[in-house]
């Protein structure tokens, strides 16, 4: 390895996003947007430098570990920020102008549970780059069964502070695209809990 020599500074962030059929594996054509997320695998290459060049899950604290700077902090942070962080950590000490590249590689798959009448309760799995709405949820879980109470579906969702709230949605009125229901709102989050009861007859 060749400490402190000079290349282009061309900094380049390729992100790839998961697929529904590759369980979380990447693909191209995710935003550079995307914040990583403990459990997410990011591969971070230096341009010349291939003792550096590491394939490495994000800890549950938030960090990646790096050859010769040790422990840097990328949970929550854009990719466009960690790439820009991970040249600077290595051209402060040891490298000019280093050509860093950092790639996810894998995303760590999120889940919501759909419970209760519908065909096939179960935890639902969704990258962490796409949206999954509670109509797609439900769906991915069966569809409603015919017992099931279209009118009070629950979502669940605890914060990180600890504390949770429940919201009843009528997903007869999300179905039919009333405007009033305004779907986009119900855009679900790692963890949500989905319950559809059945009918009171």
């Amino acid at each position: 390895m060749h400490i402190r020599h000079t290349v282009g500074a061309i900094l380049a962030i390729t992100i790839v996003s998961a697929s529904w059929a590759g369980q979380g594996k990447a693909d191209a054509g995710a935003s550079s947007d995307y914040q990583l997320q403990s459990g997410d695998i990011v591969h971070v290459q230096v341009f010349q430098e291939p003792d550096l060049d590491r394939e490495i899950r994000v800890s549950q604290e938030g960090a990646i570990v790096l050859p010769l700077v040790g422990q840097v902090d990328v949970k929550g942070r854009t990719l466009s920020v960690v790439e820009k962080t991970v040249r600077d950590v290595y051209d402060r000490d040891y490298l000019v102008n280093p050509q860093v590249t950092v790639t996810v590689v894998k995303y760590q798959v999120r889940t919501v549970n759909v419970i209760g009448a519908v065909n096939m309760p179960q935890a639902v799995d969704y990258p962490a780059e796409q949206t999954l709405t509670l109509l797609d949820a439900i769906s991915r879980a069966g569809g409603f069964n015919r017992f099931a109470d279209r009118k009070k579906v629950r979502l669940t969702r605890t914060y990180p502070d600890g504390h949770t709230e429940n919201k009843i949605i009528n997903a007869d009125e999300l179905i039919s695209g009333d405007p009033k229901a305004n779907s986009e709102r119900w855009i679900l989050l790692k963890d949500d809990v989905v319950f559809v009861p059945e009918s009171v007859l």
